[in-house]
């Protein structure tokens, strides 16, 4: 099966504001048509910068941003043909629903009747249909991020590209609109490009994420592949919580090695980026990966290790351990209700990890 080809391409694409400090560097990225791509990484790592150019909004200072295989890089925003949706909605106040979706229409001097019917279509795709008469005060904040929506998506754009867009509502109400979000790319098909700093709501909607770093990306893959085996030190501290041990390597080959940890306990696990003998790494685990080992003689209870649990975090559906191992940084541990007894602060426990989800970063 032939491959698509991508719908944007940045290549070579850099971004300086004084001439000195690269705040885009050497950026090259492929979005494919119909994905939902989101740029995820901490305040002033390049992500909002990189949406910005992709809008038109920024220009780079060198390379080049292609739409279907044709330069965009000196095209104005207004000709791009995106829909753009912002944390602050910018809804015209004096402007009802309707009138604030039918804007870019009018703007484009679309005729009233394939207006209305392309607002009412809208409308209906936010479920928000019986509302077009109302005016954006009396809106709840998740309704007029629907709105703002409709209106990005009214004039059929090929791509729709959001910054932070959810970051203004609450926990509850993000959640929700999280999925509303992910459900409504499926049904209509169109590109999006979701710039966040909140990881698991790129987890949680995403085809792909791209997580950048001091103008870089660390690392671009499918949610689960980010998850499961982040390729450097910093996605895996960034996406999702993690337990690190440090430790120096034994020996290695093959893509696996032994490291040794300060009170002597030897671990085997993944050697992620080439460790050699002698390194000093840090061995990083999902919580939900590690295993309270009630038979320390019980078979393929691999990489055990003693330690303490300082505390104890009920979830509802598991608990939290907080768990001290000798001369190591405090680990977390996530244990389904169900898989485990009566626990405490202050009782000693073994830990097993498996090797094939422990992995060691230079």
């Amino acid at each position: 099966m032939t491959q698509s080809p991508p719908l944007v391409t940045f290549s070579g694409v850099q971004k300086t504001y004084d001439g000195h400090i690269l705040v885009v560097r050497d950026l090259n990225l492929e979005i494919k048509k119909g994905e939902f791509l989101s740029l995820l990484g901490p305040s002033g790592s390049g992500k909002t910068t990189t949406l910005m150019m992709l809008a038109g909004f920024e220009s780079p200072t060198a390379g080049e941003i292609s739409l279907n295989g044709v330069p965009i890089t000196r095209t104005p925003p207004h000709k791009r043909n995106f829909g753009m949706v912002f944390q602050n909605y910018a809804l015209f106040p004096h402007m009802t629903v309707a009138d604030n979706i039918a804007y870019p229409l009018t703007v484009r001097k679309l005729g009233k009747d394939e207006r209305e019917t392309k607002v009412k279509r809208a409308l209906d795709m936010v479920q928000m249909g019986h509302m077009g008469g109302r005016y954006p005060g009396q809106l709840s904040g998740g309704q007029q991020q629907r709105v703002a929506l409709a209106r990005a998506l009214v004039f059929d754009p090929q791509l729709v590209l959001m910054d932070e867009p959810l970051g203004a509502l609450d926990k509850q109400l993000r959640e929700h609109m999280q999925l509303e979000l992910k459900a409504l790319h499926r049904r209509l098909g169109v590109t999006f490009v979701y710039v966040t700093h909140d990881q698991s709501e790129a987890l949680t909607m995403s085809d792909r994420v791209a997580v950048f770093n001091e103008g870089v990306i660390q690392q671009i893959d499918p949610v689960e592949h980010l998850y499961e085996t982040p390729a450097n030190r910093f996605v895996a501290s960034f996406v999702g919580d993690n337990s690190v041990l440090d430790a120096k390597v034994l020996q290695a080959q093959d893509g696996v090695c032994q490291v040794q940890l300060q009170d002597g306990t030897r671990l085997s696990g993944v050697n992620v980026n080439r460790a050699q003998p002698g390194d000093a790494v840090q061995c990083s685990v999902r919580p939900e990966r590690i295993v309270v080992v009630t038979d320390p003689q019980s078979p393929g209870a691999d990489n055990q290790l003693t330690a303490t649990v300082s505390d104890v975090i009920y979830f509802g559906d598991h608990l939290r351990l907080r768990c001290q191992v000798p001369q190591q940084p405090e680990m977390s541990v996530k244990v389904p209700l169900q898989n485990v007894g009566h626990m405490e602060a202050g009782q000693a426990i073994r830990l097993s990890i498996p090797a094939e989800h422990l992995r060691m970063y230079r």
